[in-house]
């Protein structure tokens, strides 16, 4: 910072003003290009922007008329008015990834807060530059990185703070004449399903319907200009019409599949279905089904407006929990959304094959464009999870399991090993019996080996319950899962961990279920050792301890307020019985 410091004081009497000012941007260009994000900031575009200013650049943000006085004393038509847009946006974008590099989660209020500033600015920015149509570069590029920010705070829960901000963005593409081109549609549609999101979100179903249907509108009226007249061959301007109105027709099923059921309850006796006699029905066998086959062509469409009806922001992974029993039409939907979909990942007529017939369905769920993508075959099964659908649950996990055991990428190594973890979870967070089972065994690879650990293989669920938590070893599913999440973690490819929002959630249900055990142990003070030997509690310390490793390895410790209790509990204990 100091050599650059002392390079613009050394040479700006020396250059010309405007080249001297050119270069001054374009080196924090460079310098945002590598991620130097603060040295760019306050070497680059705020020294550049106080050539102007004399008192806080946050400052000039709250009025527009101060903000034009202030940057563009001679009109937005000046010749340097495209440089000084570009410094705002770039600031902008600067200070939001110093905030990412920091505070990633936002859990301090202060680094939302500055979120919020950073997108007031960039709309300030936008709302000076359009109506100059030679700006629309700047247009399109504010509106990434106004979505950018937005989709990273509805991921933390703030899709109401951000609304405006986003419905801003995806207004900003149809007033500029250039971005309403069939060139920029596949962006725009984007940013209309963000905003439809977003009001999901808010529990505004209604309004995400109707801006989804709004947005089918726009589009169709492109597609018939484009009709007319068009630059692109017809087969590309097919593709971009057809992805764009499949985003759209998402987001009006999201809310249409739930809606159609509760305005008529006459559905609800058609829609009950003997999953006996559901095998030898043929597709589509319930309204559910019905009005996907309807909306949408092909397997992969299907599923994706499967998981996005079933997608929640409000829902999380842990701890499951079915939908809202007030409403059992809304329950209806649910479980024929799953049967849909699990109807889908087997190839629609191949229902409970053994493993040599596995080849005959396997082309349904794929890494590449057709079929029905890995990624979102994986989200499916947590959505099972999430929602207790437990036949489901197992059912998908076998055929998305052997899919992922074919796959030599890393993303798809991490995706196996969650998807272990929340089956080695389900007998704890909802114990009972269920048929499926899943083995973890059968795989070659170092990863697996270390799953397995010492047992060749571990049974997570069988028909009669008492074979994996028998009554005299209460323990045993708990122990299975910490030493296997300890496995994980203690692999050396970082990229193969599970994502550390599912740790979080494994490490706190675990403390949970031995919470009670272990306080008593702590509790017995001084006597900690003999009530160790007296209640054969060697098992709790023994896995308070691994927990405590898989914090230590996976810095998960500051995120949640009760690592700490768990830490200082076993460290009591250890006192306790060093002590005994």
């Amino acid at each position: 910072a100091n050599t650059l410091f002392n390079i613009w004081i050394k040479y700006k009497p020396r250059l010309p003003e405007w080249y001297y000012n050119e270069r001054l941007v374009k080196v924090g260009d460079t310098l945002a290009q590598i991620k130097e994000y603060k040295l760019a900031l306050l070497q680059c575009y705020e020294r550049y922007l106080q050539q102007f200013v004399s008192v806080n650049l946050d400052d000039v943000m709250d009025d527009v008329h101060h903000f034009k006085s202030t940057f563009f004393p001679n009109g937005v038509r000046d010749k340097n008015a495209a440089l000084m847009f570009h410094a705002l946006q770039a600031r902008n974008v600067c200070i939001y990834q110093m905030v990412c590099s920091r505070d990633r989660n936002l859990q301090d209020p202060e680094s939302l807060q500055t979120c919020l500033n950073v997108l007031t600015s960039l709309r300030l920015t936008m709302q000076v530059a359009l109506p100059q149509e030679n700006l629309c570069w700047l247009i399109y590029n504010g509106t990434i990185h106004i979505y950018t920010i937005c989709r990273h705070l509805m991921v933390m829960g703030q899709s109401g703070k951000v609304l405006e901000y986003i419905l801003w963005a995806s207004v900003c593409m149809e007033s500029s004449i250039s971005l309403l081109s069939v060139h920029y549609l596949t962006w725009r549609a984007t940013l209309y399903t963000a905003v439809s999101q977003c009001y999901f979100d808010c529990q505004a179903g209604i309004h995400g319907e109707i801006f989804a249907r709004r947005g089918l509108i726009k589009i169709d009226e492109l597609k018939q200009l484009e009709d007319i007249s068009s630059s692109l061959e017809h087969t590309e301007r097919e593709k971009i019409f057809r992805e764009a109105t499949l985003k759209m027709s998402v987001m009006i099923f999201k809310r249409a599949v739930y809606e159609s059921r509760r305005k008529s309850n006459s559905f609800r006796q058609e829609s009950k279905i003997n999953p006996r006699k559901a095998v030898k029905l043929s597709w589509p066998r319930t309204t559910t089904e019905r009005l996907l086959v309807e909306m949408f062509d092909g397997a992969a469409a299907q599923f994706l407006a499967i998981l996005e009806a079933l997608s929640d922001s409000s829902r999380n992974l842990l701890p499951p929990h079915p939908p809202a029993p007030d409403e059992i039409e809304i329950r209806d939907v649910t479980s024929e959304l799953f049967s849909a979909g699990l109807e889908i990942l087997s190839g629609n007529s191949i229902k409970k094959q053994e493993p040599p017939f596995y080849f005959e369905y396997i082309f349904v769920i794929t890494a590449g464009e057709k079929g029905v993508s890995g990624d979102a075959a994986v989200k499916f099964v947590k959505l099972a999870f999430s929602y207790e659908e437990w036949d489901v649950f197992y059912s998908a996990l076998e055929f998305v399991d052997y899919f992922l055991q074919t796959q030599d990428d890393p993303t798809w190594k991490k995706a196996e090993t969650e998807l272990k973890l929340l089956a080695l979870m389900q007998p704890l967070v909802f114990p009972g019996k269920f048929e499926c089972s899943f083995s973890i065994s059968g795989h070659n690879s170092k990863e697996a080996r270390a799953l397995q650990g010492s047992e060749k293989t571990q049974t997570i669920r069988s028909e009669c319950c008492s074979e994996s938590l028998k009554p005299e070893d209460p323990f045993h599913d708990l122990m299975i899962l910490a030493t296997t999440v300890f496995s994980c973690v203690s692999i050396s490819e970082q990229n193969v961990h599970p994502d550390k929002e599912i740790l979080v959630d494994v490490v706190m249900c675990m403390w949970q279920k031995c919470k009670t055990e272990v306080q008593q142990i702590q509790m017995s003070g001084s006597d900690c050792l003999e009530y160790i030997h007296k209640h054969q509690a060697y098992q709790w310390v023994h896995i308070l301890w691994i927990m405590n490793k898989i914090i230590e390895k996976t810095s998960i410790a500051g995120t949640n307020v009760m690592f700490a209790e768990l830490t200082l509990c076993l460290a009591a204990i250890l006192e306790n019985v060093a002590e005994s």
